[in-house]
């Protein structure tokens, strides 16, 4: 019975908490030094700038399967004074664009990977630092032949506009700058390992892929291709869940160093919205046994709006770096029924009700290499109900108000087994179960009963997210939803 109240948390929280980075190649988000001008030679009116791109990029892949990086942000930081140059007199906040061309190389072939990104408007002070957080959708890229492959970024420009202008699409750009790179910044992102899954080595001549004619917007260069960021219209047939709804709590994840404040930002993009499984296993410590979490013959869905919030501190700040992205998430968990040896004798069959708030999936890093930390948390508030008890196959009447006296809270956390919350991952933590009360009818008090038997600490869970469909993007995501294996499947 007890599992089944830890089933809820860990499927809820286990589900999409992100790991920042997939690869040891990209522990967190990349700081970069860079040179901005409104010229093209980046010459005029130069500044200097501090770049952050926080990007999850698979650390694996396969030949002929697209390989998906993102969503993507950009943190772009400027002096206010180096601003003022740049932007005409009296502008109050701005809004802008990101353009970056990212070459992804393979085995001596490239091609270029356009990221356009956008930043919602952004207040101006009077001085100091303006951070400017660029977030978006980016292509994924297909290789027809196996080896690693180099993700990096050389220059990008970046386009000012008035945030009124912007809302009204009728005034040009204030001012549009080139970035480059500093010497000495290698502008290096990520590697991914292609194999042809064989696990053969890799191919010295890369194969050539071709793809769809008619100018699709796809790039290949040698078995390199660059697919649009956009694949269709969404199919609600791959998602059939509605999209999540509610407020983030942030709280639990690991905040910044003491410092200078952390701009939160609600991206322009609203999150992306996805879908996904996970199982687990959540043991009762008090009844000395365990439990399937989603029983993998019937699972639910879990809805996700990845990236909706951005949190971030620039890498020259007071305190050091600090980048957080949020997605919010809900799971309509249903019933969950199991059967335990209560007191190590007594056969207990009992069904759980869950009621879920909503999820905050939080992933990020802080501090500047090589002691960098990377986190991933998921957090919610969570209530039990039991009912349809049943002792030793005979029916006990518990009422139809047996719950645990309070929400509790349920914390999930993914190391280097979770990739991220579109690649998924193995999650785990423990859950602190509260007394019960409302337990017995005509008189009779059950509540010492399951307290006894159920509530208390340390009770662990372990849940196994798979990969997100993402249904406006069939194409490029795995749609339908797979199913991860059941933690502890495998010896």
């Amino acid at each position: 019975m007890r599992v089944a109240s830890v089933a809820g948390l860990a499927l809820l929280a286990g589900l999409l908490s992100g790991g920042g980075s997939v690869a040891d190649e990209s522990p967190g988000p990349v700081g970069l030094a860079a040179a901005c001008g409104t010229e093209d030679d980046g010459s005029e009116a130069s500044a200097a700038a501090a770049v952050e791109v926080a990007v999850d990029i698979p650390a694996t892949g396969e030949v002929g399967r697209p390989v998906q990086p993102g969503p993507v942000a950009l943190t772009l930081t400027l002096s206010r004074a180096d601003l003022a140059e740049l932007l005409p007199e009296g502008t109050e906040a701005v809004v802008s664009r990101a353009s970056l061309k990212v070459k992804v190389a393979q085995n001596g072939e490239s091609a270029e990977a356009p990221w356009e990104l956008t930043a919602a408007s952004t207040p101006l002070p009077a001085d100091g630092d303006v951070a400017l957080v660029h977030s978006g959708e980016v292509p994924h890229v297909t290789f027809g032949s196996s080896g690693d492959v180099d993700f990096s970024v050389e220059e990008f420009s970046v386009e000012l506009l008035s945030a009124t202008a912007a809302a009204e699409g009728t005034e040009p750009a204030l001012a549009t700058l080139t970035c480059r790179l500093k010497e000495g910044e290698s502008g290096h992102l990520a590697t991914t390992q292609v194999t042809d899954g064989s696990g053969t080595e890799p191919s010295a001549t890369p194969e050539t892929s071709t793809g769809p004619e008619g100018g699709s917007g796809r790039t290949e260069r040698q078995g390199v291709a660059v697919e649009p960021a956009a694949a269709g219209d969404e199919d609600p047939e791959l998602c059939p869940v509605d999209p999540p709804e509610g407020e983030m709590d942030a709280s639990e994840a690991p905040q910044p160093p003491p410092g200078d404040p952390v701009k939160v930002t609600d991206l322009p993009t609203g999150g992306t919205f996805s879908c996904a499984y996970a199982l687990g296993l959540a043991n009762v410590l008090k009844l000395d046994g365990a439990m399937i979490i989603n029983d993998p013959d019937d699972p639910a869905l879990i809805s996700v709006l990845a990236s909706k919030r951005v949190a971030s501190r620039a890498t020259n700040a007071q305190g050091g770096p600090y980048t957080r992205i949020d997605s919010l998430a809900n799971l309509d968990l249903p019933d969950a029924e199991s059967t335990f040896l209560t007191f190590g004798f007594q056969p207990v069959t009992a069904k759980v009700s869950f009621e879920n708030g909503p999820i905050t999936i939080s992933t990020g890093s802080y501090g500047v290499a090589p002691n960098r930390v990377s986190f991933s948390t998921a957090y919610f508030q969570q209530s039990l109900r039991l009912h349809d008890v049943k002792v030793n196959g005979t029916p006990l009447d518990v009422g139809s108000g047996c719950e645990t006296s309070k929400p509790f809270k349920v914390v999930l956390n993914g190391g280097a087994a979770y990739a991220n919350v579109g690649l998924g991952g193995v999650l785990e933590g423990e859950v602190d179960i509260p007394p019960f009360t409302g337990c017995g009818t005509g008189g009779e008090d059950l509540n010492p009963l399951f307290t006894a038997s159920l509530s208390g600490p340390g009770n662990r869970v372990f849940m196994n997210q798979a990969p997100t469909c993402i249904p406006s993007n069939p194409t490029r995501s795995y749609c339908p939803p797979p199913l991860p294996e059941l933690p502890g499947s495998k010896s």
